[in-house]
């Protein structure tokens, strides 16, 4: 007679190095950063990541972001980073400075933990986060979409796998349960803290949380709302690999910020895979980080299948016809002000264009919409319905350099920029790396 297993035992390491070996391929000598709140869920990703990455000869870095919404958040982090020194692991704080919104507090406050996650794995060349969401969490993140009537992309809930201008998000924990995890801890003997706001019921992911163990008596496990939302994925993937090849046929993206469309292959496309990539193509150009709605992306649709000759505006976008194909420009009424460029950071103009000048060189430069005038007969020409949305660097005698245009004022470009220091990188590219499943 067999004993018992033990429901809930600890990760073992080869049991987690396989899950990461599903989100590879990494470098020789891995660099890792781990997103830590001192949690159980994120300390148990720091244990079991950081031996793995010694295993590999690796590096690893913790990551804890301080909201600085509750008075004991300093304090906490800052015990995480004595755990992080007794594991002999780097610690690093990131502070949100700036205005917090009056409303929405919780959405404002994860989007400045990504983008400060990201700006630090960006500034030193760190190409893979880890999160430590769990199966839990998949499926709290499922009923939360389901609530608000998503689609199929939002019930196939988080990816393992997300790629980011800076680094790669990964979150190889996404099948094991939150249980398992807390057992990780206990056998190695590591506190964690406790945040009270994963009490709090003003919040809809912890009503779903606190209503668990009744949803599983009707059937609603976490366990299987995971694995649906792991098959909607399954579908999703084929959905992305038919918009890639579809985008890859019709449409030609210029670094001037515009989009040359090929009606035939879009409208000869099932009805998903034609809205989806005219939402795609749309959603770069404008900028935005969401795609228009629903039915006025069909409206146009059915005006481009009904072959509907005169232009039309969606987006934040002019669609023009020129030459047997459709101009996605930027809608210039629709553009961001101008931006200051400063010396040794990144800015982003309009959500479509990022500029870096190196420390020490070029101040008093700003990024904004290029002027329509005649530049130079040596610039690269641009269709005229595109050419307002063309990112340019101003200086204090006025337009100085269009890189996407290949136009210097006297031929000379501002001290250390090159036609390199501003680029098209949309916050939404039209095509992403596909959502993985495992």
């Amino acid at each position: 007679m067999t004993a018992p297993r033990d429901p809930d035992p600890p990760v073992a390491a080869e049991e987690f190095a396989a899950a990461l070996a599903a989100l590879g391929p990494f470098e020789r000598a891995p660099r890792l950063a781990v997103a830590v709140s001192g949690g159980p869920d994120s300390m148990a990703l720091l244990h079991l990541a950081r031996e793995w990455v010694t295993a590999h000869g690796g590096a690893i870095a913790a990551l804890t972001v301080d909201h600085g919404l509750r008075p004991e958040a300093a304090a906490e982090a800052a015990r995480v980073g004595e755990w992080c020194a007794a594991l002999g692991v780097d610690h690093a704080i990131l502070r949100w400075a700036g205005p917090r919104p009056a409303g929405d507090i919780q959405a404002a406050a994860r989007a400045a933990r990504y983008r400060l996650l990201e700006e630090w794995c960006a500034a030193t060349a760190t190409f893979h986060l880890l999160l430590a969401h769990h199966r839990e969490d998949q499926a709290e993140t499922f009923l939360l979409r389901l609530a608000r009537g998503s689609g199929l992309d939002g019930l196939a809930a988080m990816s393992p796998i997300v790629e980011r201008p800076g680094c790669r998000l990964l979150r190889p924990l996404l099948a094991l349960p939150r249980a398992r995890l807390r057992a990780s801890l206990a056998v190695r003997g590591q506190a964690w803290v406790q945040d009270p706001s994963n009490d709090n019921a003003a919040y809809a992911r912890i009503r779903l949380r606190q209503a668990a163990p009744l949803l599983a008596r009707e059937g609603l496990s976490a366990i299987r709302l995971a694995a649906t939302a792991r098959r909607l994925a399954r579908a999703r993937q084929v959905i992305e690999w038919r918009l890639a090849r579809l985008l890859a046929r019709c449409a030609i993206p210029d670094p001037a910020g515009f989009v040359r469309l090929d009606p035939g292959p879009l409208l000869a496309a099932s009805d998903e895979v034609g809205l989806r990539a005219l939402a795609a193509v749309l959603t770069a150009v404008g900028g935005s980080d969401y795609p228009p709605r629903l039915e006025r992306l069909e409206r146009l649709h059915a005006a481009l299948r009904a072959g509907a000759p005169r232009a039309r505006t969606l987006g934040g976008c002019r669609l023009v016809p020129h030459r047997g194909a459709l101009l996605v420009c930027r809608e210039p009424v629709a553009m961001a002000p101008p931006v200051a460029v400063e010396p040794g950071r990144t800015v982003i103009w309009d959500g479509r264009f990022r500029a870096t000048v190196p420390a020490g060189e070029a101040a008093g430069l700003t990024l904004g919409p290029h002027a329509i005038v005649k530049i130079s007969a040596t610039a690269r020409t641009v269709p005229a319905a595109a050419r307002a949305g063309v990112a340019a660097l101003f200086d204090g005698q006025g337009l100085a350099m269009v890189p996407a245009l290949r136009f210097c004022r006297d031929g000379v470009a501002p001290a250390g920029v090159t036609g390199e220091a501003i680029l098209l990188r949309s916050t939404r590219p039209a095509t992403g790396a596909g959502i993985k499943v495992v």
